[in-house]
């Protein structure tokens, strides 16, 4: 699974980043969300850990494995109004970008790649956070769970950017922290890049990404020989 990280900057023409456990470590406000939900539906918290393993499917696959198979749908839906609305006013409380990804934005940025955005969190709130990190200019593109019919790991998502942008898969590069990034990159012929200090780095034993980095600035060296 593991390849030892050695190439050059530029070596991508677009560079497609998820979100949670990727680029930014959101954890503490997602669980946050997710309790505050449990609170308001009568339920006891639940541990980090389990909160994270939740997510990576998109808010409402969230919720509904918050609550449980028992829930009925008609809770789980009253649930994912509720959380919404927390989370967009909360999205902000602690969320910060992972040590070294500003820096690793600045440096494909300066050799030439193209970034975007493709996380199955809706598309507004995906839009705030963003912009709230001070990375509006950063990315040319950010599409959400809801900006296409299919969520990952469909590959739309990345199709479309490579689309856009006329990068060929072996000149794009998905960074996830899951085996849904995986997934999505090879249903879209492009190339991998797991982060080992995400969420569920666990999963890609499951799905082996091409290339796996232990910081996020290793990837500015993928590729060199």
């Amino acid at each position: 699974m593991e390849q030892t990280v050695t190439a050059a900057p530029g070596r991508f023409d677009l560079v497609i980043w998820d979100l949670d456990g990727t680029l930014i470590d959101s954890k503490a406000d997602l669980v946050n969300a997710v309790n505050a939900t449990r609170g308001w539906m009568d339920l006891a918290p639940l541990a980090p850990a389990t909160v994270a393993s939740y997510v990576g499917n998109g808010a409402p696959v969230l919720i509904r494995r918050a609550l449980g198979p028992e829930a009925a749908q008609s809770d789980v839906d009253r649930a994912l109004e509720y959380f919404i609305r927390f989370y967009h006013e909360h999205c902000l409380d602690e969320t910060r970008l992972y040590p070294g990804v500003a820096e690793t934005l600045e440096g494909l940025t300066a050799h030439g790649s193209r970034l975007a955005v493709l996380t199955n969190k809706p598309v507004r709130i995906s839009h705030v956070i963003v912009e709230g990190l001070g990375l509006a200019s950063t990315f040319f593109r950010i599409y959400g769970g809801n900006s296409f019919d299919q969520k990952k790991p469909h590959p739309i998502g990345i199709q479309k950017l490579m689309e856009e942008t006329g990068a060929p898969g072996n000149r794009t590069l998905m960074v996830g922290d899951s085996h849904v990034d995986i997934e999505t990159a090879r249903n879209a012929g492009s190339k991998s890049c797991g982060v080992l200090y995400g969420f569920q780095p666990e999963t890609f034993a499951l799905v082996p990404p091409d290339y796996a980095v232990r910081e996020a600035v290793e990837i500015l060296r993928l590729g060199e020989q």
